[in-house]
């Protein structure tokens, strides 16, 4: 499965912001979906994902409340609807599949698509 992320911009503490990751390929429903950042100078941390009916969810404890992962396996498309945005957040937002929710938490990734930039400013 190829994946592929947009959405990012440039936005103020407090703000909203939806991520989208389109992909392509087969079997898209079969895959455990995760949002993933990494901030400059700092290691990839983990953000949220979902298991491939949505049935179970994860989400970093730092993001708990204020981000929410979706999918629409009719659309192939995952998404982070994130808000309460603080400057905190700001890094390169990737999507990534893995086989299962201990995989993709476990970060033992199948694909990662491009990532794309979210910039939070105080």
């Amino acid at each position: 499965v190829q994946l592929q992320a947009s959405g990012g911009g440039l936005v103020q503490a407090g703000d909203s912001l939806r991520l989208s990751c389109a992909a392509s390929g087969r079997s898209f429903s079969s895959y455990t979906l995760g949002w993933f950042r990494q901030a400059p100078g700092k290691e990839r941390e983990r953000v949220a994902a979902i298991a491939y009916d949505g049935g179970n969810t994860y989400y970093t404890d730092s993001v708990k409340g204020r981000f929410t992962i979706s999918r629409d396996n009719a659309k192939n498309a995952v998404y982070l609807q994130m808000s309460a945005l603080k400057p905190a957040d700001t890094a390169v937002y990737y999507c990534a599949a893995g086989g299962t929710m201990s995989a993709v938490t476990g970060g033992r990734l199948i694909s990662w698509g491009q990532g794309t930039q979210v910039t939070v400013s105080s």
